[in-house]
């Protein structure tokens, strides 16, 4: 089935006992059993399995194309999921631009547990096999990159990492976040990776009302290690979470056109503002990469980043000018929100690397939401007046 199919069908078939449409939200914590180990359905304990959470993993491993997708409390519980996957001594070859909390997981969490972090000089596929060592476990990179939406080859860079061996003669698992893009634009799995992560809460949600995270695989090795993780840590959604996601996942091929539609109207007015400083859209055919967007990509996410002349003082008289759009966090909700990433997504960076990849005090993030691009802009336009180069 194609993508917009599989978003409306995939693990939200009418229910069988009562023909509900929508998949019905599982409120229980426990399942009634017939006898010492005999289960009515597959279902035990909802830390394990829940109908609810289930039947979203279906939809997300289809719209993923994927074999195996397991949800989690939030995106950052998925990412430590896999990070689970490592033992002392292993080591992660990471793409430059990555979300702040990825880079604080890395950074000041699994540190002690003598997990090093190799970052590669850039995100290119060469460079990426430059940094690999004999105890590299897993690569991480996101396509487009949080918050610079830089882009690099993904089926490229898998072919390096799945040629190399490291001192265990195991291939290194090549993780790849898909937040930004969504699966409606993106699929990695089809690319060569190993692994897919999700922040649910952005695109695939789409309505800033849940927190969630998923991880989708092929290989059932690996499937079974992080499954027994899940089930052991307990880092799980809860039904109604599910419930909303599922409802997400329906509208998720209509919502990103807009989003994209959206980005484009709004980053070519910003091209052509005298107070900006410098867009970073993938949409423009002189963007580093722009290729890459035709070669594995079907759209664009709804995101924009610009730097205004000045300090950050005309980043504060900017947002305090704008009525409509919102100062927040997160992204791909309807509402059009707009961030400044040194100070909020990712204040974990020692200043020193924010500066080295490009995240300046002038540089802002926007996510386009689903309004009518004109008001958006005009809202912008107003906001800027002030600022002065």
């Amino acid at each position: 089935m194609r993508f917009s199919t599989l978003a409306v069908h995939a693990g939200q078939r009418p229910d069988p006992c009562t023909g509900a449409v929508c998949v019905p939200v599982s409120l229980t914590s426990t399942f009634a059993m017939d006898g010492i180990g005999k289960l009515r359905g597959d279902f035990e304990y909802a830390r394990s399995d829940n109908p609810s959470r289930h039947a979203l993993e279906t939809s997300i491993a289809a719209i993923e194309y994927g074999k195996h997708a397991l949800a989690f409390a939030s995106g950052q519980a998925a990412s430590t999921a896999v990070l689970d996957l490592l033992e002392p001594d292993d080591e992660i070859v990471a793409t430059p631009n990555i979300y702040g909390g990825t880079y604080r997981l890395f950074h000041n969490v699994y540190n002690k547990y003598n997990i090093k972090i190799n970052v590669a000089k850039n995100s290119t596929p060469d460079e990426i096999k430059k940094a690999l060592t004999p105890n590299t476990a897993i690569v991480w990179g996101e396509s487009p990159s949080n918050p610079l939406l830089e882009l690099f080859d993904i089926a490229e860079t898998a072919e390096h990492v799945h040629k190399f061996h490291n001192k265990k003669n195991n291939k290194p698992i090549l993780v790849i976040d898909n937040t930004f893009p969504s699966p409606a634009l993106q699929n990695p799995l089809l690319l060569g990776a190993d692994i897919v992560t999700h922040s649910c809460t952005k695109y695939i949600g789409g309505h800033s009302d849940v927190i969630a995270g998923a991880v989708v695989v092929n290989d059932d090795t690996i499937y079974e290690r992080l499954k027994f993780y899940q089930n052991a840590a307990g880092a799980v959604p809860e039904p109604f979470s599910c419930f909303l996601l599922q409802r997400g996942i329906r509208t998720l091929p209509l919502r990103m056109k807009k989003h994209e539609e959206n980005a484009y109207k709004i980053a070519e007015f910003l091209r052509n503002n005298a107070a900006v400083e410098q867009v970073f859209f993938p949409g423009f055919t002189d963007f580093p990469n722009y290729e890459l967007v035709k070669k594995q990509m079907r759209g664009l996410p709804g995101m924009v980043s610009f730097k205004i002349h000045g300090n950050i003082e005309n980043v504060k008289k900017l947002f305090a000018g704008l009525k409509l759009i919102i100062l927040a966090e997160s992204l791909g909700g309807p509402e059009t929100l707009i961030c400044h990433p040194a100070t909020m997504t990712h204040a974990a960076l020692p200043e020193s690397e924010r500066k080295k990849i490009g995240i300046t005090d002038n540089l802002i993030r926007l996510s386009a939401g689903v309004e009518d691009a004109e008001d958006l802009i005009d809202d912008l336009k107003e906001a800027l007046q002030n600022i002065k180069k």
